[in-house]
């Protein structure tokens, strides 16, 4: 039966295949590492290249699927932070609590800013985003009797009725992990589907899809909430990691770092966020540690491979997976 089909039928279905067994082998691998005798600060490192993972893939949902280049995403990572933050605080630290009020925050505040964002488009769009993350970084700049201003906001030790979790590293580094794994496999069923398909169809032809009877708008907004939200969960398990919120969570910066993550790794790609993310932060580590003009060559660095790998560091690796999936 096997050599009924085309080849070429198997080649695409096994490159298709390639980045969900990549992760499942990645995620395996992962879950043994705190009995691989990693260190604490790689653990730590670890945990933050998958809090930044998620926040990449949320980007990539709206940018490399729908086309709409938000330069404001660190808002709602920012808000799910704070939110969670607030919540541990003044209501309850119980963890069932603060995660789901954290995710909520970013996605009600996602409805209106994307109603209005989604109207516009190309350059205007970007700006707007941006306009309205430098809202959020104001405010919790400014609204020291709430948000601690510019000294930022300690958040209280999370519960689970009431007793202590998340204390160990070994806890925290499987809550992330869980929460990293959750979503990429989220983002693969949404991206596979009939919605994912209609979101690739409006970012290459809007006015067809648009003909064909599909309300852009709405699928836009859906899209832009359902980045949010998830932003706001790599906000929430931030707050977690470090017990603090900081306003530079809301800067453009943060935004910038989480673009450039899509960009290298390769917009439009399931693995190419995660990957551009470990990118960034390894690099950014291992190049602070021997000069201290660590930021000029991380740019030059990156400015090299935007422009020489159009498709990011995924469409390099993309042949690879072919002949693979050929040899099969």
């Amino acid at each position: 039966m096997k050599d009924d089909v085309p080849s070429d039928v198997r080649t695409a279905v096994a490159a298709d295949r390639a980045p969900v067994v990549a992760c499942a082998a990645a995620l395996v691998l992962l879950a043994a590492v705190p009995w691989l005798g990693v260190s604490d600060f790689q653990r730590s490192l670890l945990i933050e290249v998958m809090i930044f993972s998620i926040l990449a893939m949320s980007l990539n949902l709206i940018l490399g699927y729908a086309g709409l280049v938000s330069f404001g995403h660190a808002a709602f990572f920012a808000v799910g932070s704070y939110a969670s933050g607030l919540s541990a605080n003044y209501i309850s630290t119980e963890i069932w609590l603060s995660l789901p009020v954290g995710i909520a925050a970013g996605a009600l505040l996602a409805i209106p800013l994307g109603w209005l964002s989604i109207r516009l488009s190309g350059f205007y769009f970007l700006m707007i985003t941006f306009a309205f993350a430098q809202m959020v970084y104001a405010v919790v700049y400014r609204w020291n009797w709430l948000t601690g201003g510019s000294d930022g906001l300690l958040i209280a030790g999370p519960t689970l009725f009431k007793s202590p979790v998340l204390q160990s590293r070994d806890q925290l580094y499987f809550f992330t992990l869980v929460c990293f794994a959750g979503s990429f496999l989220l983002l693969h069923r949404i991206i596979s589907g009939p919605f994912g398909h209609a979101l690739i169809g409006i970012r290459e032809n809007t006015r067809r899809m648009r003909a064909l009877g599909y309300n852009v708008r709405a699928y836009k907004l859906a899209a832009f909430v359902i980045a949010a939200a998830l932003a706001a969960l790599a906000g929430v398990i931030n707050g977690q990691f470090s017990l603090f919120a900081s306003p530079e969570s809301a800067h453009w910066t943060l935004s910038a770092n989480a673009l450039v993550m899509v960009l290298i790794g390769g917009a439009g790609t399931k693995t190419g966020p995660i990957i551009g993310a470990a990118v960034v932060l390894l690099l950014q580590h291992w190049l602070s540690s021997y000069t201290q003009y660590w930021s000029l060559a991380l740019g030059v660095l990156f400015i090299l491979l935007i422009t020489t790998a159009r498709e990011g560091i995924h469409g390099l690796l993309l042949p690879v997976s072919k002949v693979l999936g050929a040899r099969q």
